[in-house]
């Protein structure tokens, strides 16, 4: 089978989440023997020198990176305002990048297309009249649910009407994409459920799946255990769960075991963070290594408010034997058990109360983490997900050549 990867970012080196995911059904798909074609953007906010990536790995999927501007501007910004356009979407729209899309149908011919998020839909239209190929949505979140839960938690009036005309100018877009596709290949079940509701086209959760082999758990919780953070802070809800934290949980924390210790770490971050004074706050930044960073710490706090799709550091940080505490928000995607493989709390009083609770007890956190990492082994292995995504391929095939 051949497949072509249309993506909005490059899927290498995998850094982030989205890179993640799409890294981890690529190598399933290598690992199988079918071929793999990697079209992606290359932007300043996701920014590869393919110089860096190994040879072999460019060989194997083909890859081809176009550089596209995805800076916010003013005007750009005002004319989707006025022509009521998701100016999420317009960004993505590269007259370089379909010319090359453009160029790899007419050079081979492929079994699936597969778009990378619902920002690569634009260039649906290129592809039904350049190639025969069915064409997957690999749908990461529901889109617009991450702007519209950002504008619920807005109070200043003028960034919550912009954020909801955000959001539903990309929900009208998200929707009307799904019965455009062949097929959506969402990352959760409740994702799934959620686009059954708005498409006839067939649709099914194929969630992150790891190679555990890869993920060397360390369970055991130091006395005091250590608390941390990683992830890549120009996702905006990254930002406002830390924001949030700092301001109502951590203090408290504090207040009541003054010896806690809290590490952030990950890529792009604020300069607010970067000059934020805390006690027992320690700030980072980008770490060389982000495997040894968590196996190194103890309790991952994950204090998310909006978003959507499935957290792909929680799954991680699972991986390697770490219990996770987050919101209900934070956990979606995960068939979780609260308070034996994960701690959820959804306000801030609950969240100082459990931190407290594992930093006075850290042999709840081994526990919690022995289970995590049994959860992982369970339902996130990448053998068996891969097998699910291949017969959804070859279901769309078959009825693709059946109409």
């Amino acid at each position: 089978m051949k497949v072509l990867f249309v993506c909005n970012k490059s899927p290498f080196p995998a850094s982030e989440g989205g890179p993640i995911a799409m890294k981890s059904i690529i190598d399933g798909l290598l690992k199988t023997g079918h071929r793999v074609k990697v079209l992606a953007i290359n932007s300043e906010k996701y920014k590869v020198d393919s110089e860096a990536i190994q040879d072999e790995l460019k060989q194997k999927t083909g890859l081809t990176l176009v550089d596209v501007d995805l800076r916010i501007k003013p005007f750009g910004a005002l004319n989707a305002l006025v022509r009521n356009r998701s100016y999420h979407v317009e960004r993505f729209i590269s007259a370089s990048f379909e010319k090359e899309l453009i160029k790899i149908l007419e050079t081979e011919e492929y079994d699936v297309v597969q778009l990378e998020t619902v920002f690569m839909a634009p260039y649906i239209p290129a592809i039904r009249k350049y190639s025969k190929a069915v064409i997957v949505l690999r749908a990461h979140n529901i889109e617009h649910l991450i702007w519209k839960r950002l504008a619920r938690q807005s109070v200043f009036f003028p960034k919550r009407f912009y954020l909801n005309h955000l959001s539903d100018t990309l929900r009208q877009f998200e929707l009307e994409s799904l019965n455009q596709v062949d097929g959506v290949a969402a990352i959760t079940r409740k994702d799934a459920a959620f686009f059954r509701g708005f498409t006839h086209k067939i649709v099914v959760d194929i969630p992150y799946g790891i190679n555990t082999a890869n993920y060397e758990p360390v369970f055991e919780v130091t006395t005091p255990p250590v608390f941390f953070h990683l992830g890549s802070m120009n996702w905006i809800p990254n930002q406002e769960g830390i924001k949030w934290m700092l301001e109502n949980v951590w203090p408290r924390v504090i207040s009541k075991v003054p010896d806690a210790h809290f590490v952030l770490a990950g890529r792009f971050m604020p300069d607010w963070l970067l000059h934020y004074k805390a006690p027992g706050l320690e700030v980072l930044g980008e770490v060389d290594n982000a495997t040894a960073f968590v196996q190194k710490n103890h309790i991952a706090v994950v204090p998310l408010l909006s978003g959507s799709g499935i957290r792909i550091k929680i799954i991680e940080a699972m991986a390697l034997g770490k219990t996770v505490v987050t919101t209900q928000v934070g956990a979606e995607g995960i068939n979780y058990t609260d308070q034996f493989n994960i701690f959820i709390a959804d306000d801030a009083a609950k969240m100082v109360a459990l931190m407290v609770q594992l930093f006075q007890h850290p042999e709840k956190a081994f526990n919690c983490g022995v289970a995590a990492r049994k959860l992982v082994e369970e339902q996130h292995n990448s053998e068996k997900i891969n097998v699910r995504l291949l017969k959804f391929y070859n279901n769309l095939i078959q009825n693709n050549c059946e109409d």
